[in-house]
């Protein structure tokens, strides 16, 4: 029937007028068999194709202007990062002082392996847990800061990634804006692009600020700790973390309170992160926050200046100098200071006799002290040396063969034309050998070997070792007095002087920078001696005795006293080390009292304690002669004595002892004045005036009598001796009874 439908076959679609097309032919969908809900996922389908084009169209547009937006920004200026504070080093890389920039903040260099990794840690984990993995910017940051500030109606956290901080602190600005943020997340994909993930780390703990004109980790864990940042406890570690975020109102020695807060929520966070114990937490909190920032290191000023001025552009000066041993012989000086006069200061210089370098240098007591003109470097300074200088007389004479240690030399009174030599004690020892003479620092015989040598030649061998002497007046001639101090000569010169005898002769050039060039073997410019004169030299001021605070024979050393007692010097060294102090005012001004025996030699001989080692003792040289006198080559017995000293003494007939004799007793009851036992003194020749001693000491005024009288105060064995004007002498031995 026309009427009836005809059956559908399977699979075929009805054509039904809603599946006709506009021209009454089934659709093509309807034709292949689709369904009402293909249809609809087709059009999602089509939605998401449109979603993800226009995404991409997005994307695209996006980044290209992104990168439109990063090419036009200027370079990245990395001057922030390159600024440092200037650092002066030891030889091992310690902080001896640091300078401040010119802008006037502490910014010390720092890195890395310079900072305790658990600070690392606990810095990735409050600030940026992926750091490690993301390129710069931290989508999953970004997002959890957006959704907070959403939820809470202000900003929460930032979203900022460590190396957005990175680029914050390289161009600093003052707005937060979306466009300020924008600029931070090109440049952190920048620097990320540029940088290693621990040169990025390198930059952060230089530049992160920590309040006040502090930058960088190093320069507050100094401020705050007063320690490098390498060793921190985890309190300490928890503070520098937290106050970077805000340095001004986190400052501890200012806002302890908030401070203390923002510690305890980075210790929270460490907690979380499984980075310490409960235990360890607990402590820490306990553990008070620094209310005081604390001073930079500020050891060896003096050559920390000295070595930045040679050099004001390198940032880093890395010296030859040990910061225990400095900072134990400045805190020396400091406590040998209190036993003395406010305007009195001490320097003190330690040299390693191989290599010349200087291993530590104390110029002042103390730096800032103005009444002991503190800024003054004192071992630079042109002081008289006293009898600090004579060593260098007999290593002279030895070497040239004029003595040896062994040779009889005459301690008693002399005179060289006008000018008469006498002891520090005043008294004589008669017939000295050159060591005894040598090692008790008498005078007579010490003028006697450098007549003998020549002041002119003296000095002239002195000179050429290197060692700059200044005479009191230019274009004289030098005397005798040049060798018990008649000249000025620095601490630095006298104890590189020393430094040489340890050497076996050979002056060294001292070295205070770490990266000096070695001294050559072969360089022999500086030889003042041949070894075999240094050993004498050394050997006998071993047997010098010590002071009251030291035991004998551990270092060969002498001491000092200027005239007037202006001046203290002990200088003493062993095979590996020579030190030198100096004591006195800066201005030069007497001190009463002030003997180097008394006062240097001590502080000399802690400081050798101090560097805790063993004296090493000094080999004998081959071809060196030891001997008693009686066993030296006849010329080496006694020193010549073949011209006499003056003129009158080829005139004058020699003088002699008239009374009392050789040997005599003495009644005092057989002559006596004023009730008061008397005794007569009677010379025959010699030349006028005449001064008598009895014991060594001046009893009468100089006469021109050859007879005299004295009230002795007492009965018992005396020496009576009598000196003319030409130098001559006589002595006896006699009774009173």
């Amino acid at each position: 029937m026309r009427g009836d439908r005809k059956p559908s076959f399977s699979g075929e679609a009805e054509l039904r007028p809603e599946n006709l097309s506009q021209d009454g032919a089934p659709s093509l969908p309807e034709m292949l068999g689709s369904s009402p809900s293909m249809t609809a996922k087709r059009r999602r389908f089509r939605k998401l194709k449109i979603a993800a084009a226009s995404l991409a169209l997005l994307f695209t547009a996006a980044t290209a202007t992104l990168f439109h937006y990063a090419a036009s920004l200027p370079p990245l200026d990395l001057a922030a990062a390159s600024e440092r504070s200037t650092v002066v080093l030891d030889r091992e890389g310690k902080l001896l002082r640091p300078f401040l920039t010119a802008d006037g903040r502490w910014k010390l260099p720092v890195g890395v392996d310079d900072v305790d990794p658990r600070y690392l840690a606990m810095l990735k984990a409050f600030e940026d847990r992926r750091f490690d993995s993301h390129p710069g910017i931290d989508a999953l940051g970004l997002a959890r800061a957006a959704g907070q500030m959403l939820w809470n109606g202000r900003v929460v956290s930032g979203g900022s990634t460590l190396t957005m901080q990175v680029a914050r602190l390289l161009e600093p600005r003052e707005e937060r804006t979306l466009a300020a943020k924008l600029r931070q997340a090109v440049r952190a994909i920048e620097i990320e692009r540029r940088f290693t993930k621990t040169e990025i780390l390198d930059l952060y703990l230089t530049l992160a600020p920590f309040g006040g004109n502090l930058e960088g980790v190093r320069a507050a864990s100094f401020a705050y700790f007063g320690k490098e940042p390498k060793r921190l406890s985890t309190a300490e570690a928890a503070l520098l973390v937290a106050l970077p975020q805000s340095p001004e109102t986190r400052r501890p020695d200012r806002f302890i309170v908030a401070a203390r807060k923002a510690r305890d929520r980075v210790l929270s966070r460490v907690a979380q992160a499984g980075l310490a114990t409960a235990s360890e937490v607990a402590a820490a909190r306990e553990e008070p926050v620094p209310t005081a920032r604390k001073p930079f290191p500020h050891l060896a000023p003096h050559v920390a200046e000295q070595v930045v001025a040679e050099a004001p552009v390198a940032r880093s000066h890395r010296l030859s100098l040990d910061a225990r041993l400095q900072a134990s012989l400045e805190s020396l000086a400091r406590e040998r200071a209190l036993g003395l006069p406010p305007q009195v200061s001490i320097a003190i210089l330690a040299i390693d006799n191989e290599t010349g370098e200087v291993r530590a240098s104390v110029g002042g007591v103390d730096y800032f002290a103005t009444e002991r003109a503190g800024s003054l470097d004192l071992t630079r300074a042109l002081r008289s040396p006293g009898s600090a200088l004579k060593p260098f007389i007999y290593a002279l004479a030895f070497d040239n063969g004029i003595a040896h240690p062994e040779t009889i030399l005459e301690d008693r009174p002399a005179r060289y034309g006008i000018y008469i030599p006498e002891n520090f004690d005043m008294s004589f020892q008669g017939m000295v050998s050159a060591r005894k003479a040598l090692q008790l620092s008498l005078n007579v015989p010490a003028v006697e070997l450098l007549s003998a040598l020549g002041p002119q030649r003296f000095l002239s061998r002195l000179r050429d070792a290197g060692v700059a002497v200044a005479m009191p007046k230019e274009g004289g001639a030098p005397g005798l007095a040049v060798g018990l101090g008649g000249l000025g000569i620095t601490l630095q010169d006298l104890t590189r002087l020393y430094a040489g005898l340890a050497r076996g002769g050979e002056v060294p050039e001292l070295k205070v920078r770490a990266e000096s060039a070695p001294q050559d073997e072969g360089f022999d410019k500086h030889r003042l001696v041949e070894p075999v004169a240094a050993w004498y030299v050394a050997d006998t001021l071993l047997g010098a005795p010590p002071p009251l605070n030291a035991a004998p024979g551990r270092i060969a050393f002498k001491t000092g006293t200027s005239y007037g007692y202006r001046d203290a010097w002990a200088v003493g060294f062993d095979r590996k080390h020579t030190i030198g102090v100096w004591v006195g005012r800066a201005d030069n001004g007497a001190v009463p009292g002030l003997v180097g025996r008394s006062v240097a030699a001590p502080i000399l001989f802690d400081a050798f304690a101090r560097l805790g080692l063993d004296p090493r003792p000094f080999p004998q040289p081959p071809h060196a002669i030891v001997a008693t006198s009686a066993h030296l080559p006849p010329p080496l017995r006694h020193l010549r004595q073949d011209v006499p000293k003056t003129v009158a003494a080829m005139t004058t007939p020699s003088l002699r002892l008239a009374f009392p004799p050789e040997g005599a007793r003495i009644d005092l009851s057989a002559s006596t004045a004023d009730g008061r036992p008397e005794l007569n003194l009677k010379v025959a020749g010699g030349a006028p005036p005449y001064t008598w001693l009895v014991d060594g000491a001046p009893v009468l005024a100089p006469t021109r009598r050859r007879e005299s009288a004295w009230q002795p105060p007492g009965k018992g064995f005396l020496r009576i001796s009598v000196i003319d004007g030409t130098g001559a002498s006589e002595s006896v031995s006699v009774r009173l009874q």
